[in-house]
């Protein structure tokens, strides 16, 4: 069996805010070209800085990596802007949404392509969009302050996809959302990976619905690593049952509590 190309390494990274808060503690992941992957866990698990690290948008924060690397296809890529990180293709979308309230949806859209010069190609690249989110089609001339929190979702991930990314990085996409929402935007994403040949990696605390469409998770807490594997044997571990689906006792409280697990080194340079 042939193993995937990964298109993103995370090596042992550790990230600090303020010089002196310890976030990430070692954290190593791979994402393969044509793959989904997710990442899950708590509130405060990391997941979200982990996001960060990897589009370079930590110093907004005061955040730094200061242990270990970051690559693209082979490329060490932590010390790039964000908005070189674009132009190689990788783009993030925000928890929380962050559309501009006051812009069309259209208008929206199109703030994705700053990077882009070709208008024909830009063009192409919006009807493509509205044939993804035809919903957004539909709305394409309302502002993005009176539209429902799915299309606003929706909109942040076109916008991202307005760039033509190989990789995005998608941020708690079901926060905020009614389960039927939840359900569209991920088979929207599935949809995307199958066709397009984008890779996601996401972070998310639904766990449930993220491993039925993730070939592969990772499971955080307190900055690290403690279980990955695909996601089919995720959603059939006992201990992901328990903690994280709900299918459990209630007596423990942590994967550190689990006298099995063993943290293991995963691509380490």
């Amino acid at each position: 069996m042939t193993t995937p190309t990964p298109v993103l390494t995370v090596n042992g990274i550790e990230v600090i805010y303020n010089h002196v808060i310890l976030v990430l503690k070692g954290v190593s992941l791979q994402l393969a070209e044509g793959q989904i992957a997710a990442i899950l866990g708590g509130n405060g698990a990391g997941k979200t800085t982990t996001l960060r690290a990897i589009s370079n948008l930590l110093k907004g924060e005061r955040g730094e990596v200061t242990k270990g690397s970051i690559e693209l296809r082979g490329e060490r890529i932590e010390n790039l802007t964000p908005a070189d990180l674009v132009k190689r293709g990788v783009v993030q979308v925000m928890e929380g949404r962050h559309c501009f309230a006051h812009l069309t949806i259209e208008e929206n859209l199109l703030t994705g392509a700053y990077t882009r010069k070709d208008k024909g190609e830009i063009a192409a690249n919006l009807e493509k969009v509205y044939t993804y989110f035809p919903r957004l089609k539909t709305r394409r001339t309302s502002q993005a302050a009176y539209t429902s929190g799915g299309e606003q979702q929706m909109c942040a991930i076109g916008r991202a996809l307005m760039a033509n990314p190989s990789v995005v990085l998608l941020d708690e996409p079901s926060m905020g959302l009614a389960p039927q929402i939840v359900e569209e935007v991920f088979e929207i994403v599935k949809d995307l990976n199958q066709k397009e040949k984008v890779s996601f990696l996401i972070a998310e605390q639904n766990t449930n619905m993220a491993l039925r469409y993730a070939n592969y998770g990772y499971i955080m807490e307190s900055g690290r690593i403690v279980m990955d594997g695909a996601a089919e044997d995720l959603r059939n571990n006992e201990d992901v049952k328990e903690f994280y689906l709900g299918m459990g006792g209630a007596e423990r409280k942590s994967f550190k509590e689990v006298k099995s697990y063993k943290r293991r080194k995963r691509w380490l340079a």
